[in-house]
């Protein structure tokens, strides 16, 4: 665990809105010198409390589908767990592939925008590891908030404004360029690339892509630019919560409570084929995360059926971004 100064959790706190704007700026909201901003960035990459800079992209805007596969394995040694994990990466529509401790074993989350080459992709997945699997399930996610971390500057935010963004699948798919596209690519896994070194790289002025940029924000596909912190540097674990209700009714009162926790950074409000709400919370021990569930069972007595809660273990990738075709593109 490293010890971080309120200005260290400030910074972090301003990154996590958006990456990308000047350590000046990020100076004159925390009130130190662009200097002393540059400074503390750096050593926080160096001790590895940041790990990377990233763009929120709805690729929802697209036409794509979000399905989620949950896996429990069975009989599966190390180098064949590593092998299972490798060929998920490989997935040229693979958002996000993790293991965890808990009701899974393995989360594996994929773009999705034709189910029928969907099923023969999962068709080959379990002719070629199904004999790991003793239990598998897809989900279809339809609909997730993210929102500010507000831990980070110690719940000092407004409850009713922790809202960041909304992800969801509504609306008429949009198209976009190919130099639309070789913007997103670049910004996917590195948000913070200055803007003139982009230009460079993609051999465009930088104020053709500072104006793409800017329109991608404004009809909604670029979201946010984000960090990537190590929780564990913080002294907290990851831990992610599935709510299976009662009482349906109940559902928009509980998501307007869980939203307002300080420590809860996601909510998966559409699972269908999975829990009727999930979020994902940051927390201290063990002894945090039972707290939170009480405060839900006691604030909504006889609403909830059953939870389930499971420990990130260790994340092996996240792009918002799937290898995009033709068809995409205008």
């Amino acid at each position: 665990m490293e010890k971080l100064d309120l200005k260290d959790r400030r910074i972090l706190y301003h990154l996590d809105l958006n990456c990308r704007q000047s350590n000046a700026q990020i100076g004159k909201k925390v009130a130190l010198s662009r200097e002393m901003v540059n400074y503390r960035i750096k050593r926080m990459e160096e001790k590895e409390i940041i790990t990377g800079y990233w763009t929120a992209i709805n690729t929802y805007k697209f036409g794509y589908y979000v399905f989620r596969i949950y896996l429990n394995l069975i009989n599966v040694s190390k180098k064949s767990k590593n092998e299972l994990i490798d060929y998920f990466m490989k997935n040229k529509n693979a958002w996000a592939v993790l293991t965890a401790k808990g009701p899974v074993d393995l989360d594996i989350v994929l773009w999705v925008k034709d189910v029928y080459e969907f099923n023969r992709y999962w068709i080959k997945t379990l002719q070629k590891y199904g004999n790991y699997f003793s239990k598998d399930t897809i989900s279809i996610l339809t609909d997730v908030m993210s929102c500010k971390k507000s831990y980070l500057i110690n719940g000092k935010d407004d409850p009713s404004k922790r809202l960041l963004y909304r992800t969801n699948c509504g609306g008429e798919p949009l198209k976009i360029d190919k130099t639309d596209f070789q913007i997103l690519d670049e910004l996917a896994l590195n948000a913070r690339i200055p803007l003139i070194d982009l230009a460079t790289k993609l051999e465009m002025s930088s104020q053709t892509i500072n104006y793409r940029i800017k329109n991608m924000m404004k009809n909604g596909i670029i979201q946010a630019f984000r960090i990537n912190v190590d929780p564990l540097k913080l002294g907290l674990q990851t831990c992610c919560i599935d709510l299976y209700l009662k009482d349906q009714t109940k559902r928009k009162k509980i998501l307007d409570y869980i939203i307002k926790h300080p420590n809860i950074f996601d909510i998966m409000i559409m699972n269908i084929g999975w829990s009727d709400l999930a979020f994902q919370i940051n927390i201290e021990n063990m002894g945090g995360l039972s707290k939170i569930i009480d405060e839900i069972e006691t604030k909504f007595p006889d609403s909830i059926r059953k939870y389930d809660y499971w420990m990130d273990q260790k994340g092996y990738m996240e792009r918002w971004l799937p290898d995009l075709t033709e068809k995409d593109s205008k």
